[in-house]
């Protein structure tokens, strides 16, 4: 099946697929943890043991998805040494320490409280147990921080010199390095993907609880708290995505004219291309559907101003047209029905039917997994732009990558894509075996905890450490 490839491009795919299966689990994992600490805030506030049940409820999931969050990144940072060792002795000595700060901030903080809010509530008091979740909470945040500020600078690299060997060194202020000019849109952009992810996750099984019972207390609540989450933060991030993209423009265009669907240039206002398909060959798209100088209008402000096309970027620096073209179309596309499904929630609230519209439950539901699709979609478009560089336009994927021969490289990924689809497969399926179970009062203490006995009941949960990089 691999026989023909070449080790670079084996590597690559390699790191894509484990990539792709560890960043499900952070991008879920990142917005549960603070809907966990918000849970039992209400809880602490009003007393009510409905929070305290969902709280429960959705720690079990968040346990399993951090156990698998964790398992899967690790193999990330091994990759770094045995398929991209060139990349790392080059890159090291900038990405080295910023990825040693995760470690020493947000993982020591997440493992720091973790055993609190496993299984402290009982002996530490109700208030430093809710602090303790807050700082599980905090720590997914400082660990999102850390390594979208490595990936952001192989994207926008700053704050470095080139000695003798190749390698890469911090020339003056970290800051300016940690700093660099994508990594405030790329945080932003990314920390919301998580909270929408997590939204529609709980939405979704919201739905699927109202669809079978729709008067359940604790389904009407997730429902409830997960349409605001989606009427509200669905239009920031579209917004977010718009400065992110102008960035993005700014500083790799040649990732926005692929993304555009742009071969040629456009001197009197570019047409925003809808759909088509890409044809490499002739340098086209072909039938492509589009509306006349929209992309000038929403890239430049101006419906006449010119726009750059891929005719001007030299054809060996020109990343894949027809990847980006597609992935970037679903990512905007599901972040479209994503603010539609939040709109049509609102408009149920306003005429109180939040909890009748059956077709707005299964809409709900059938969106449940649209947010990991729009992260991977927005993965692919961001590393995949990239190319042809590990260090936009300082450092090749091709001059990235340890000496290894394709059979050696094939052979890792075929271990890969087996014990992954296993083990990875068996934990989404009690994932959702844990979904489909509806939440009730007086959840079940994990495993190894105290027992509630007066209203008071010990939690567990997890959390990941690692956003994908190279």
């Amino acid at each position: 099946m691999f026989a023909a490839l070449d080790p670079v491009t084996l590597a690559r795919i390699q790191f894509g697929f484990t990539i792709s299966f560890h960043f499900i689990f952070p991008s879920f994992s990142i917005g549960l943890a603070s809907y966990l600490a918000v849970l039992e805030a209400l809880w602490l506030r009003t007393g009510r043991d409905l929070y305290l049940d969902l709280f429960r409820y959705w720690l079990k999931i968040f346990a399993v998805a951090f156990a698998m969050g964790v398992v899967s990144g690790l193999v990330m940072s091994y990759q770094f040494g045995t398929n991209w060792s060139v990349f790392s002795t080059k890159a090291g000595p900038v990405i080295g320490p910023l990825m040693a700060y995760e470690v020493l901030t947000a993982f020591f903080l997440e493992a720091g409280f973790l055993g609190v809010m496993l299984f402290g509530m009982a002996k530490v008091g109700r208030k430093l147990h809710f602090g303790a979740t807050l700082m599980v909470a905090v720590g997914t945040f400082i660990s999102a921080f850390w390594i979208l500020s490595v990936n952001s600078w192989m994207q926008t690299p700053t704050g470095f010199t080139i000695d003798d060997k190749g390698r890469f060194l911090p020339s003056g202020s970290w800051a300016e390095i940690i700093f660099n000019p994508s990594f405030p849109y790329r945080l932003v952009h990314t920390v919301i993907a998580a909270y929408l992810t997590t939204a529609l996750v709980v939405g979704g099984v919201g739905a699927w609880h109202l669809l079978r019972n729709r008067a359940n207390p604790y389904a009407r609540t997730m429902f409830s708290m997960a349409m605001w989450m989606a009427a509200l933060v669905a239009p920031v991030q579209i917004f977010a995505g718009d400065a992110h993209g102008l960035n993005t423009l700014a500083h790799q265009p040649a990732k926005v004219m692929a993304m555009e669907g742009h071969y040629d240039s456009h001197p009197g206002g570019a047409p925003l291309v809808l759909f088509g398909i890409p044809n490499p060959a002739e340098k086209r798209i072909d039938h492509a559907i589009e509306i006349p100088k929209l992309s000038s209008l929403i890239l430049k402000h101006d419906l006449n101003a010119p726009l750059a096309g891929l005719d001007t970027v030299p054809e060996d620096r020109q990343p894949p047209v027809e990847v980006l073209f597609w992935s970037f179309r679903v990512m905007v596309g599901l972040g479209f029905t994503m603010l539609g499904l939040g709109l049509w929630s609102l408009i149920a609230r306003l005429r109180r039917r939040l909890y009748d519209w059956r077709w707005l439950h299964r809409a709900a539901l059938a969106m449940g997994p649209s947010g990991f699709v729009a992260v991977i979609a927005g993965w692919v478009t961001t590393e995949v732009g990239r190319q042809p560089y590990t260090v936009y336009g300082q450092l090749l994927t091709a001059q990235s990558h340890s000496p290894l021969a394709a059979p050696a490289v094939a052979s890792s990924l075929v271990a890969f894509i087996v014990v992954y689809f296993a083990v990875f497969g068996a934990g989404i399926w009690y994932l959702l075996h844990l979904m489909r179970q509806a939440p009730h009062a007086g959840e079940t203490a994990p495993p190894n905890a105290p027992v509630r006995t007066s209203g008071i009941t010990p939690a567990a949960g997890l959390d990941p450490h690692l956003l994908p990089g190279a």
